[in-house]
């Protein structure tokens, strides 16, 4: 049996391959598989032009496979979908760093102070104007590196780094197809989002052992053990990052235990051998 597995937007890909199975001659026909990372739910699936089509698209598809508990939640809120939908958490299998830790914090010019990660597609709901203002806010300031992992153009947001005083303290790099040589020297990751599915990117940071401050948003609280793994705070308080912040670079040890901890959890939880968290045999019963 053939199957097709449909892992990007449920428009356009899985909308096509309902249409494609549609066309093809009597007989056996392919499975549709369609998961659901995020903005098919939270963005598309809002919009009249694209919710009605979304929704067919699922009630077509075989099975249906959501990142967290959150977007399961939502899609049946926003989308009025009665069907089964199967929670399957994202993973991340690291490759080995091409460079060495020592390489890496010096091309970063990082000297004792602490790298501080963050990672994302700088879309406004990332809320990267927050990000640059909780770090002005940190003392002592020369304690940390932020490091921003562009994968849009920072251009909109160089002029609050330079107005709060940040270019020696930020370095932005763009695209980077090696992610893992910085993973490995990432001593805290800072997460200001006011929306997630999951955040894939911290994940990233747990596998090498790097916790997490981050915003109790969305599917997050599935991903960091708040307290265990890192630090949740309420969404836009800047004035709790900074305090988080602060109390993780100022004692290695609040960084260590979490460290361990979100490496263990993201074998655990998040590996590609893991078992899921729920899945269903909804394929395997309509074969």
């Amino acid at each position: 049996m053939v199957r097709a597995a449909v892992g990007a937007a449920a428009v356009p890909a899985s909308s096509a391959a309902v249409l494609a199975r549609s066309m093809l001659p009597p007989g056996p026909r392919p499975k549709i598989v369609t998961t659901l990372n995020g903005t098919d739910t939270t963005l598309l699936g809002r919009d009249p032009g694209y919710g009605p089509a979304i929704r067919y698209a699922l009630a077509c598809s075989d099975a249906v496979t959501v990142v967290s508990e959150y977007l399961r939640d939502e899609t049946r809120r926003v989308l009025d979908v009665d069907r089964p939908i199967d929670l399957v958490h994202n993973f991340f299998e690291p490759r080995p760093p091409r460079q060495t830790r020592d390489e890496v914090r010096h091309q970063l010019g990082v000297t004792d102070e602490v790298v501080v990660l963050h990672s994302s597609n700088l879309r406004p709901v990332k809320r990267i104007d927050l990000l640059p203002e909780a770090a002005a806010r940190v003392r002592p300031r020369q304690s940390f590196r932020l490091v921003i992992h562009a994968g849009e153009d920072l251009a909109p947001f160089a002029g609050d780094v330079h107005r709060l005083g940040l270019e020696g303290r930020v370095v932005v790099l763009e695209r980077v197809p090696d992610i893992e040589d910085y993973l490995q020297v990432a001593g805290l990751g800072l997460f200001t989002s006011d929306s997630e599915s999951f955040c894939l990117s911290i994940l990233e940071a747990m596998c090498f052992g790097c916790p997490s401050i981050a915003t109790r948003v969305g599917g997050i609280p599935e991903v960091v053990a708040d307290g265990v793994s890192g630090v949740l705070v309420a969404p836009g308080d800047a004035a709790a990052l900074v305090r988080a912040v602060e109390t993780v670079i100022s004692d290695p040890a609040q960084r260590i235990a979490p460290g361990e901890a979100a490496r263990h959890r993201a074998r655990t939880f998040f590996g590609r051998r893991r078992r899921p968290a729920t899945r269903r045999s909804d394929v395997a019963d309509r074969e």
